[in-house]
């Protein structure tokens, strides 16, 4: 297959290193400089320090050349790239088969990627979400992984999750593509508030109360837009939210650690480096949640935080008032 992917941030990067050895394997990064730094060196030492990558991987700064006589395009910008990109491939008049590997609801419309790329693309070309519990690190090094294919094309989905499905990343197909994209956002809004509980000290039964309790508000949400419940119990749901509220590469659970000690969130940004999908989520997820009624408490602790000058301590002191209810 020849397989052209599109952003070379750390995600992108990562996806390159682990399809490179199976597949004719192309990476386009919109700056020039970035891409002809990667030539030379070898590696991505913006975003992914310490990754060879493959001798067989083609980088390319020109859009029109990397998506040329591509078999399947995968756009692994950040949420906030992908209309842009879909938008330059829409005038490039391309109609191959597209995955998407970013996570979130964009910024201002609260639309998720799979109706972003309905709007800029129609509904005609076969495509689906690449997401799951996954840190770019340990991908590009080849460490087992699995993560989901969701499409509402079934064939597609099982066709190139087969395709794409190596022994160090096991791809698994799935036609839930609310359910996957509804898990894949929210858990970073999760890993905020898991961080924010981490460094407070509340402990490991705080962060599995949290967790679990989290997982109960992204079903929620998802049901209430029509994604399936089990969607939530595989890897685009609870695995995604153990890994990113636990694991330490998670830039999401660091912003959390770093409120939690009483940095400023621009601060806190600057100096992470990249972006942290949950804090520009976190508000779209807590204005769509109270437009159509779902109870979000979690989410709206994080809001708080992040927006309107609560403390991390009368965050969770407000979190801690609520009255139980039957689980």
């Amino acid at each position: 297959m020849k397989l052209a992917i599109l952003g070379a941030g750390a995600w992108g990067t990562a996806l390159a290193a682990s399809f490179a050895p199976w597949h004719d394997t192309l990476i386009w990064s919109r700056d020039a400089v970035q891409a002809a730094g990667m030539r030379a060196a070898r590696e991505n030492a913006r975003y992914l320090p310490g990754c060879t990558l493959p001798a067989s991987l083609v980088i390319e700064s020109d859009l029109a050349r990397a998506v040329d006589g591509g078999d399947l395009l995968l756009v692994a910008t950040p949420l906030s790239g992908l209309r842009a990109t879909l938008e330059s491939l829409r005038r490039l008049e391309g109609n191959q088969p597209l995955l998407w590997a970013c996570k979130g609801l964009e910024a201002g419309s609260a639309k998720l990627p799979h109706q972003i790329v309905a709007e800029v693309l129609g509904e005609g070309v076969p495509c689906g979400a690449l997401t799951g519990p996954s840190f770019a690190d340990e991908v590009a090094r080849g460490l087992p992984t699995a993560i989901t294919l969701a499409s509402r094309d079934a064939a597609f989905a099982r066709e190139t999750a087969a395709a794409l499905h190596h022994p160090r990343l096991r791809i698994y197909a799935n036609t839930d593509v609310v359910g996957a994209e509804i898990g894949g956002a929210v858990k970073n809004v999760m890993a905020i508030a898991a961080g924010v509980s981490d460094g407070m000290g509340f402990g490991l039964n705080a962060r599995a109360a949290l967790i679990t309790r989290g997982l109960a508000e992204i079903a929620r949400l998802g049901e209430a837009l029509g994604a399936r419940r089990d969607t939530f119990m595989g890897l685009a749901g609870m695995g995604d939210l153990i890994l990113t509220c636990t694991g330490d590469l998670s830039r999401n659970r660091r912003v959390g650690l770093a409120l939690a000690q009483g940095k400023a969130l621009d601060d806190i940004l600057r100096e992470l480096g990249h972006i942290a999908e949950g804090v520009n989520t976190a508000r779209e997820v807590d204005q769509l949640a109270r437009k159509i009624g779902v109870d979000m408490p979690i989410t709206r602790a994080v809001v708080s935080l992040l927006f309107e000058g609560r403390s991390a301590k009368q965050a969770v002191e407000a979190l801690l008032a609520r009255d139980p209810k039957l689980e």
